[in-house]
């Protein structure tokens, strides 16, 4: 039983090609978490799938007290993760994760259910999971979607989008096409539109169009002193 040499050179290219701070890939086998922590989980999961049950969870074990990054060998990983930093993320059983995936650190894939079948997520292609968010359940995050920071994620994911927020919601233009760019953290720029900031602007722009119309019914003058909104102005 042994790890692929290809498929670790590729984990490191992943790194590389991710992360501006890994200055060498000798410096990413030596001081990289997420890379020993993916690299242990090719072995413990070679040895769930041989139903060497207690042994693959030592293994899971021993990448845990190592790394600080728990993935259970159940868990389907694809090619080119990269978990960045990585302390305090968790990958349930059932998880499925498909190729060139980011996580941050206290990142959970979780399950919410009692049931041994399919609990945990699965997460598409080049999809990116900011630092503490939160998938939870059998859901499924379509290819190049994004998870901002301390999202809750209970619900399915297009393609493509960007969820914000608890629990979460998108914050992407309808029949947004995937975004190839990599974006660390989840979030492709400074100027993300929260859905809770746009719901509040929404109904002041509704209370304003409701106290005119009251005004127009009332035959009150907006520039009467007394007037509702003129201290706001």
């Amino acid at each position: 039983m042994s790890a692929d040499k290809d498929t670790l050179k590729e984990i490191i290219d992943g790194i590389m090609a991710r992360d501006p701070a890994a200055r060498s890939r000798l410096v990413v086998v030596l001081c990289y978490p997420g890379f020993h922590a993916v690299a242990m989980h090719r072995f413990s999961h070679e040895a769930w799938e041989r139903r060497w049950f207690l042994f693959a969870r030592m293994l899971s074990q021993m990448g845990r007290f190592m790394t600080g990054i728990e993935i259970h060998p159940g868990a389907t990983i694809g090619r080119r993760l990269f978990i960045d930093h990585g302390m305090g993320a968790v990958i349930g059983e059932t998880s499925e994760i498909g190729d060139d995936v980011t996580l941050y650190h206290g990142v959970t894939l979780g399950g919410i259910s009692l049931d041994e079948g399919k609990r945990h997520p699965t997460l598409g292609n080049c999809v990116v999971v900011g630092a503490g968010a939160q998938v939870l359940g059998p859901v499924k995050i379509g290819d190049g979607a994004r998870i901002g920071a301390n999202a809750v994620v209970l619900k399915d994911v297009e393609p493509g989008t960007t969820m914000v927020g608890i629990p979460a919601r998108s914050v992407s233009p309808p029949n947004i096409a995937p975004d190839p760019e990599f974006h660390a953290y989840g979030t492709p720029s400074t100027d993300v539109d929260d859905p809770v900031v746009r719901a509040l602007e929404q109904l002041q722009a509704e209370l304003k169009r409701l106290q005119a119309r009251i005004d127009v019914l009332e035959g009150r003058d907006s520039d009467d002193p007394a007037h509702p909104n003129r201290a706001a102005r």
